[in-house]
């Protein structure tokens, strides 16, 4: 299993777009994929989930990857978070 931290800097969080985007994309790695916000374990597969979690800008979550291609979908969202989601 691996994990970091990320700061949620779309300046609308990660509302129904952006959530969708984020979760496709996890969707395609087998690697069970969990962010955790706030106490709470959200399946990043989930758009429902990131969605009703309310992660707005300036979130700090963490994503935690555990499976055979686990750095792989790290790397994924690290790019998506740091770049392609405030564009969507």
């Amino acid at each position: 299993m691996i994990s970091q931290t990320f700061t949620i800097t779309n300046s609308v969080g990660l509302h129904m777009r952006p959530a969708g985007v984020f979760s496709s994309a996890m969707q395609r790695f087998q690697c069970q994929t969990t962010i955790i916000f706030n106490g709470r374990h959200i399946d990043a597969k989930s758009v429902l989930m990131i969605m009703a979690a309310g992660i707005v800008c300036g979130s700090r979550i963490e994503l935690e990857c555990d499976g055979c291609d686990e750095k792989e979908a790290l790397q994924t969202a690290s790019e998506l978070i740091y770049g392609g989601l405030e564009n969507v």
